[in-house]
């Protein structure tokens, strides 16, 4: 896997948390850019169409979990980068 692919490329989890380890393509092959939460079957599963949307979606998740806020903070601070996100603006 490219270092690049460690994280998904819309949500930032790391990709080896990912049970399914990775979405899948239209044609149900695996993609290894994004996670199985994200994507599936060559679409992404939310209609979020900036990051913002993303990292607030993620904090919430994180906050259900328990995170602190410095904790939510920190893992969603590079959804910007992330490559789903840099064709957005």
């Amino acid at each position: 896997m490219a270092q690049l692919d460690r994280f998904c490329q819309s949500c930032g989890m790391p990709m080896d948390m990912d049970p399914q380890h990775g979405g899948t393509n239209m044609d149900g092959s695996k993609t290894a850019q994004y996670c199985s939460y994200c994507y599936q079957m060559g679409a992404f599963k939310d209609d979020f169409t900036e990051a913002r949307e993303m990292v607030h979606f993620v904090r919430e998740k994180l906050k259900d979990q328990n995170h602190g806020f410095l904790k939510r903070w920190f893992y969603t601070l590079h959804i910007s980068r992330l490559e789903r996100w840099k064709r957005s603006g």
